[in-house]
């Protein structure tokens, strides 16, 4: 019997799916999560203008540096717990039987916030490079080209939405194809677009300007603060580095989950570390002119800076947007994907809490569509969810900076309760596995847990002052009242049913 098999039936489950994943699948599968071009491409432009080049691109190593910490806390728990309810379950069996129903709870419902704003960033970013990719096959925004309005933006936004609502209801065997393609696009895409920009710009920006230039824009954002502009500058980093978890969603399925998922979390925080700085490097040195980025009236209409840097970069050797246009699509194409990876992902975590009766009306919620064997209704209304999130693109300038801010801090909230349920318990109740830090793990799990708090708290910080309703980052609104709801039925009645993950083998007793 398989190591992972082993432990997984000593926590009361049986072995239920296939295990044949390797390590470097579910490696491939983890860094396509996390996704190079996903997280950097739509905040880059933003934190570029809030402070430069150099917090930018040195904001990326202070990330990665903290997010080792989280890596580390969570590869030693998925060592100890080869679930595929991962986080959820966690934080169930840590927190022991007094508060784990309350920590299932938190991070359950944290999770499916965090993974449905998730879809919707997916789909904001997608709508804004096709938009961009628009734009430059009619002719540029100098020569007569056409800028889709809000409403033909949020009709993108929605139709992307629907679109994968739609395969993940009716064709799984086409996402599992997809999930192919998506590993390779990433991994080959990413070395096309770092190797070749800055190649092909006829200029590259000198090393002093990307390592040590500090420039803010006051006129532009309303910041005068440098710390302040400094840290929204990270924002970027931040919320590209998290996904790494989907590792530990698959270790029912992996060979030796015990010490592969561990392996897959820590390689896929380095690869995408590497991989993101060195994206970060080949867009700024490749900057042509950093005035002209944000010019209304350049070629791009100055909202969607990577655009305009590949196409000053292509058009400025070759004469002609087509080599942009290619990478953009390329670029398009990672949005696409994570965005089918999302909501299945989405849908399995709203169908296992209904399961579990933890969602209003879980009886419609937990429905299994009949011919094709999927939470159907579980992938719709996170589709539901996610274009009512998108609405006020008609009228707020900053949707998706609030968009993401609630995606960060629902995904990496809810890294936050296990992680502390194992800085508090008591270390013989703790049933270690092959990944061990003994010793280290109260540091590493206090920083890591300090660093999501902190994480949380700047992504509730306005991003643009004066504060009107144009600039009005509403996720603070959002995620009190969602969350305060939660909590509130919690209290008055949930914690007198809910008891999170339920056992399915029987103990000696007759007892689950």
């Amino acid at each position: 019997m398989d190591s992972a098999e082993k432990r997984l039936n000593e926590l009361g489950y049986k072995q239920e799916l296939r295990r044949e994943m390797t390590l470097f699948k579910t490696l491939a599968i983890s860094f396509s999560t996390m996704t190079l071009f996903t997280g950097i491409t739509p905040l880059y432009g933003s934190s570029l203008l809030y402070a430069g080049p150099a917090p930018l691109v040195w904001g990326w190593i202070v990330v990665s540096f903290f997010t080792w910490f989280v890596g580390l806390a969570m590869a030693e728990i998925c060592s100890s717990f080869p679930t595929t309810g991962s986080l959820y379950f966690w934080a169930a069996h840590l927190a022991g039987p007094k508060w784990g129903p309350f920590a299932s709870w938190c991070c359950a419902w944290l999770e499916t916030i965090g993974l449905i704003a998730g879809i919707g960033t997916q789909a904001y970013a997608g709508s804004q490079t096709l938009q961009s990719i628009i734009l430059l096959c009619t002719g540029t925004n100098k020569d007569g080209g056409y800028f889709a309005p809000r409403w033909l933006f949020l009709c993108m936004y929605m139709g992307l939405t629907v679109i994968w609502a739609v395969l993940n209801t009716f064709a799984l065997e086409v996402i599992a194809f997809i999930d192919i393609i998506s590993i390779w696009w990433q991994v080959i895409g990413g070395l096309v677009i770092v190797i070749m920009l800055p190649l092909v710009a006829l200029t590259r920006q000198p090393a002093s300007y990307v390592f040590s230039s500090f420039e803010m824009a006051p006129d532009s954002t309303g910041i005068s603060s440098k710390p302040y502009a400094a840290i929204l500058a990270l924002l970027v980093s931040q919320y590209s580095l998290y996904g790494y978890d989907a590792a530990a969603h698959l270790t029912e399925e992996t060979k030796g989950a015990d010490k592969n998922g561990p392996i897959a979390i820590l390689s896929s925080i380095g690869i995408i570390s590497v991989f993101g700085w060195a994206y970060i490097l080949a867009l700024t040195f490749s900057i042509q002119d950093p005035s002209y980025l944000y010019d209304k009236s350049n070629e791009t209409a100055g909202v969607f800076v990577p655009a305009q840097i590949l196409y000053d970069a292509f058009h400025g050797r070759y004469h002609s947007a087509t080599g942009a246009i290619i990478l953009l699509f390329i670029i398009w194409g990672s949005f696409f994907f994570g965005g089918l990876s999302i909501t299945t992902s989405a849908a399995r975590v709203v169908y296992a809490l209904s399961r579990d009766k933890g969602v209003p009306f879980s009886s419609v919620w937990r429905r299994i569509h009949p011919k094709h064997k999927v939470p159907s209704n579980a992938v719709w209304l996170c589709a539901a969810i996610c274009i009512l999130l998108g609405l006020p693109i008609l009228k707020v300038n900053v949707v998706f900076t609030a968009i993401t801010s609630i995606c960060t801090i629902g995904w990496v909230g809810g890294y936050a309760v296990p992680i502390f349920a194992r800085l508090v318990m008591a270390e013989e109740n703790f049933n270690a596995g092959p990944f061990y830090l003994g010793r280290a793990r109260r540091p590493v799990c206090l920083v890591a847990f300090l660093w999501i708090c902190y994480t949380c708290s700047v992504f509730l910080l306005p991003t643009y002052y004066p504060i009107t309703w144009d600039t009005f980052n509403y996720a603070p609104v959002a995620l009190g009242v969602g969350l305060g709801l939660i909590m509130l039925w919690w209290m008055v009645d949930a914690r007198k049913w809910f008891k999170g993950p339920v056992r399915n083998i029987d103990t000696p007793n007759g007892k689950v």
